[in-house]
């Protein structure tokens, strides 16, 4: 079943109100600039703070109306463990067809009616039809290990990508920007940042192509490489505020990296301006946003180790029983079980390794599953070493590199939401709208009534600190 007015979110993970008011007024983003003054606009507002203040949560709340105190979700690739329905199971019980493209922390009900493709950090559900899963494991494994300078391909798995996409819409356009970058890589290595939005030209070539064809009702598409700048290139945005300066070679490479991000989302906003026609509703929606992060600028700025290989870290913590690693973001992974027994005893070992006198990693245990990341966050020697408590000793970087760049971003409550319908009615709303209300409004542009809200479990589990921005991590004032 069609809908005469079909609704497209463009979910632009973390794009920040404050830079898109600046970014705007400077005339860098005219698309943006277009589908603003075409909209009803709010800022939203999540309930969360640190330790809860992160995409992955955020954005079930976005699909479900749920706060985190409601769907209980924390983590990555957990977006299955939530009974809440989304917006694209209640399109499907209506009758609906749905094109989720790239959204975090998916999952659909028995009875899902359309395509679905996850994130790249899913390991639960799959992308349906098949008929996607060349693409899916493809970008999967570039974006896991988009900071390896190896990433664990085959020409194989080359091969079979580019007939996927040369027969899903692949553009002539993308094609020529592929071999721009690659070409600009080898006599510019400081280049290599910008090929996170290939990923962005590509998906858009496959969000386009289904969507020409089927016109579905109900369609997302979400893209994460601007949310990857601001947290790494912030301080070459605005290199005065923070304490750890870039190095001139750092500043001519990086200076507008973070402009570049929004300037090519507002080429695809164009773009999806061009094809979606005047009927359909076009949504802008970023769930949360980010600021400066200066909360580590006294220790020489907040640094990111991730495992080399990840089978030879539980190697080296002694961790024998049968497992499975699911990386996620910088240096987050998932370890998963047989049995909770098994997780207790790996989680010790893990535990007990140490750099110097402090624990190499920060460990969340639930059930039969781990949630791990590196803990030491501050520059290290040459000559820093890692040790377990059996004596075991080995170089510090024969298990972990560091990331490049150093985190200037942290995540802010405030997010964006525009809703341009075929009216084109502008208004701005002063007043924040809560991000639980983001879910009944997309509902109500498919002509669908927003089911009963659940009642909240007795005691929402709380969780470890988080290990992306750590405890310290504050939220300024209101910025707009």
């Amino acid at each position: 079943m069609q809908t005469e007015r079909p609704v497209i979110v463009l979910e632009f993970n973390e794009l920040s109100p404050v830079l898109m008011r600046r970014f705007i007024d400077a005339g860098h983003l005219p698309n943006f600039r277009r589908l603003h003054d075409e909209a009803r606009v709010w800022v939203t507002e999540t309930e969360e703070r640190p330790p809860f203040l992160e995409p992955w949560i955020q954005w079930i709340t976005v699909h479900s109306g749920e706060s985190y105190h409601e769907h209980g979700v924390f983590n990555l690739d957990e977006g299955h463990t939530s009974a809440a329905p989304r917006i694209w199971d209640l399109a499907s019980r209506a009758g609906l067809r749905s094109w989720i493209c790239g959204s975090m922390n998916v999952a659909a009900k028995p009875g899902f009616q359309g395509w679905m493709l996850p994130d790249p950090w899913t390991t639960h559900v799959p992308p349906q039809p098949a008929e996607l899963l060349p693409y899916f494991e493809f970008v999967r494994q570039h974006v896991l290990e988009y900071t390896n300078d190896q990433i664990p391909v085959t020409h194989a798995d080359r091969l079979r990508f580019v007939t996927f996409m040369a027969r899903h819409g692949l553009s002539a356009a993308t094609a020529w920007a592929i071999v721009r970058q690659l070409t600009r890589e080898r006599l510019e290595p400081r280049a290599r940042w910008r090929r996170a939005v290939l990923l962005d030209r590509l998906q858009f070539d496959l969000f386009r192509w289904h969507w020409q064809r089927e016109r579905p009702a109900f369609s997302t598409f979400f893209l994460n490489s601007t949310a990857h700048f601001q947290h790494f290139y912030w301080r070459n945005l605005e290199p005065g505020l923070f304490r750890v300066r870039p190095t001139d070679d750092e500043q001519r490479a990086l200076a507008d990296s973070v402009l570049f991000g929004y300037q090519q989302m507002d080429r695809l906003v164009g773009e999806c301006l061009a094809f979606a026609g005047n009927d359909a509703a076009l949504v802008l929606c970023t769930a949360l946003s980010q600021q400066p992060c200066l909360t580590y600028e006294e220790s020489g700025g907040k640094v990111i180790y991730r495992p080399r290989d990840f089978e030879r870290l539980l190697a080296f913590a002694g961790v024998t029983s049968s497992h499975r690693v699911a990386p996620v973001m910088a240096e987050e992974f998932h370890v998963y079980l047989q049995s909770t027994a098994e997780a207790v005893e790996a989680e010790r070992r893990l535990a007990a390794m140490q750099v110097g006198d402090r624990p190499a990693l920060v460990i969340r245990r639930d059930g039969s599953g781990l949630f791990c990341g590196c803990k030491i966050h501050g520059t290290l020697g040459r000559d820093a070493s890692i040790s377990t408590p059996t004596g075991a000793r080995v170089p510090f970087f024969e298990l972990f590199y560091q990331v490049e760049g150093v985190k200037s971003g942290m995540h802010h409550p405030d997010g964006l939401l525009w809703i341009r319908t075929p009216e084109r009615t502008h208004v701005v709303h002063r007043e924040p709208l809560p991000l639980t209300e983001v879910f009944p409004a997309l509902l109500a542009l498919l002509g669908l009534p927003a089911p009963q809200r659940r009642t909240p479990p007795p005691a929402a589990r709380t969780p470890a600190p988080e290990i992306s921005t750590g405890p310290r991590a504050d939220v300024v004032a209101r910025t707009m």
